[in-house]
This record gives C-alpha cells, structure tokens and sequence, in this order.
C-alpha cells in the first residue's frame, strides 16, 4: 500500500499539527513497514530527519506553481500511484485526475467556530470554506476526539457514519527515563525550583494563564510557565507585576528537557477553555506527574477519570485544587499511577493499529 500526505505541517510546524503528523507518520512506519509512506510538500526541512531517514518513508517535491497545495498536490500523489491520500491538518487538495484514490481528512479542531473572537472575520470564513471543502470531499474523516466528531457533526453537517475518531498520542520523549544527570543538568539550566506546579503551551486567551496566576497569588506555590508568547502575554505579565509575584517563563527548551520538566513537576495545570484533545495533558499523564485540567470540551478524555477537574472560569476552584494536591503527596502519587495506567490506551501501537485499520478498511 502507498499512502500520500500533505506534509507541509510536518516540516514546517514546531508544535500541535507538526507533532501530530510526525509522529503519525513515525508510528505506521514502525509498526507497519511493508507499506510506502509518500511526504509531499514544496521543500523539506530538517525537523523529523530520522523520520525520513527510514526505508519506506521518502519525500517528493510537489509541482512548481502558484496554490501548488490546493492544485497540484493531490495530482502528484496520484502520479506516484498512491492508493490514499491523507491530507493531515483538516484540508484537501482542490484537483484531481483521473485515476482513483481514496481521501482521507484530519480534523482536530473547529475552535475557530467555537470562539470566533480568538481569530479575524477572513480566517474564520477562509477556515471555514477549507474545511467543509475536505469533509464533503474525503471519502473518510478522522477525529482526534469525540468532542471534535459532534463539532464536526454540528457545524460542517457531516453524517456521523463518515466520521471515525482517532485520538493522537505524543512524542516518544515522554514515555522514555531520562538519566539523572540529564535530569539534574535540566533542573540547572532552567533554574527550576524544588517543588513547582508546571503549565505548558502557547500563552494566549483560550489557555489561560492568567487564571492560574490569579489562583497562585498570596500562595507562595512556585509556577514554570513552557510555551509561546502572544499578546496575550503583556496582560499576563503585568498581573504578575502588579501583584509582585515571580513567575519562570523558559524558553528555548528541548523536548528532553521538556519531558524532564514534566517528570520534575509536582502538578500539571492545564485549564484550557477549549481544546481538539489537549496534548500536554496526555504528556503530563505519560510523564507520572498529577493533573488538573478544565471540565470542559475533549479534556476529561484525555484526562480520564484521574486528573482533577476544575471551572477554567473560576480562579478559586483552580486555587482550592491546587492547594488540595500541593498538600497531599500521597493524593498526588495515587492520582498520578492511576493517570499512568489510563494513558496506555495513547501509545503508539494501538493507535498506529486503528490507522492502518482504517487505511485498509477504506480500499475494500
């Protein structure tokens, strides 16, 4: 079987569709390497080099041209005779030919719908006609939750039969032991306190951060912030000011040290409004380390029956739960073995299996 993808995000994305789609091309190549996995885009990059480095994974540079993604990349995958082209961030190709291929789509999200004041009048209509474009054109949808799915039911008026979930997994790091040294070498670098409550991701409205620094005032808990700033950030940071707390924002981190971070951390805190799945909880839960996260959207499914759930609103609910497991190192350790177990069902094998089901079940 060859399977085609767009595979612009995979080279070009750093963070939640460029993991997604390395890492999805990383674990069919691994679990099932008598297939051909075709990379298509203009150019390629050095992110993901071990990837391409595999035998059965190779890139081809998609047709010179203006909108050579929307019309001419479903083309070349059909001149290199694939069976199913993937397209890996909610878009198709416009044009095709004549010889047959099965279309598959990923969705992750449709926040753009949810929370319009999050993006301008022209991306939301422009994100909008390019999705619905995909789901009526792909002969199968994935959903990486089941909070997408009936979004995607709702709004883009897809029949649920077409629709199957698929939820994603993350990067190895995560599920690996880092030495000691490594660890202490982290710990050191990022000047990171002994006991902390950790929050990763971008640092915009709909994640939040400024609930959690309101929670945190007058508490002496010490928070380590990971992630991209955006505007969003000025408004955050002059809370921090004005109340004369300290907060450490670290940049410039590996995914080692991330996945060191996590492990260091006494809390995750994730109180996200809206989420597709919400990554760095499963990275929380991989890690052996107790979440809180908001009871909203797709994140009790990440989450699972484990992590604790608060109001994203109410910056006293999330102050009370994080004092409630600050306090109680064995409520802690329980919450977090019990997570560990639950996020099994994220591993690489089981969802690498359900892809290639799908794969194969789409060519009959």
């Amino acid at each position: 079987m060859k399977i085609a993808f767009d595979a612009k995000r995979f080279f070009h994305n750093t963070s939640g569709l460029g993991n997604y789609s390395r890492d999805l091309v990383r674990i069919l190549a691994t679990y099932f390497p008598e297939n051909e996995y075709i990379l298509l885009n203009k150019n390629k990059s050095e992110r993901a080099k071990n990837i391409l480095d595999l035998q059965n994974v190779r890139f081809v540079e998609t047709s010179k041209g203006n909108f050579s993604r929307q019309l001419k990349m479903g083309k070349d995958a059909q001149h290199q005779n694939a069976d199913i082209f993937h397209g890996l961030s909610g878009e198709l190709p416009l044009k095709w030919g004549s010889k047959p291929i099965k279309k598959i789509v990923t969705i992750h999200d449709l926040i753009f719908i949810r929370y319009p004041r999050y993006y301008s009048f022209f991306d939301r209509k422009i994100h909008f006609w390019k999705f619905k474009k995909a789901a009526d054109s792909a002969d199968k949808i994935i959903a990486i939750s089941e909070q997408t799915k009936q979004d995607i039911i709702t709004f883009l008026k897809v029949p649920e039969s077409k629709i199957q979930v698929i939820y994603q997994g993350c990067h190895k790091a995560f599920k690996e032991q880092q030495s000691e040294d490594f660890a202490q070498q982290t710990k050191e670098k990022f000047n990171l306190p002994e006991r902390f409550v950790l929050n990763v991701g971008t640092i915009e409205e709909r994640k939040n951060l400024l609930n959690i620094v309101k929670a945190l005032k007058d508490t002496n808990i010490p928070l380590v912030v990971v992630g991209k700033k955006t505007k969003y950030f000025k408004k955050v940071e002059g809370f921090i000011r004005e109340n004369k707390m300290k907060v450490h924002f670290l940049e410039g981190v590996s995914m080692d040290e991330l996945a060191v971070i996590y492990k260091l951390a006494d809390i995750f805190i994730y109180p996200s409004f809206f989420e597709g799945f919400g990554i760095p909880v499963i990275e929380a839960l991989f890690s052996k380390t107790a979440v809180i996260t908001s009871n909203t959207s797709c994140l009790p499914e990440a989450g699972g029956p484990d992590s604790v759930y608060i109001d994203p609103k109410n910056h006293l609910d999330i102050q009370a739960k994080i004092k409630f497991l600050w306090q109680n190192e064995s409520e802690r350790k329980r919450r977090a073995e019990k997570g560990f177990e639950y996020v099994q069902k994220f591993n690489d094998e089981p969802i690498a299996t359900e892809l290639m089901n799908l794969y194969k079940n789409i060519l009959r």
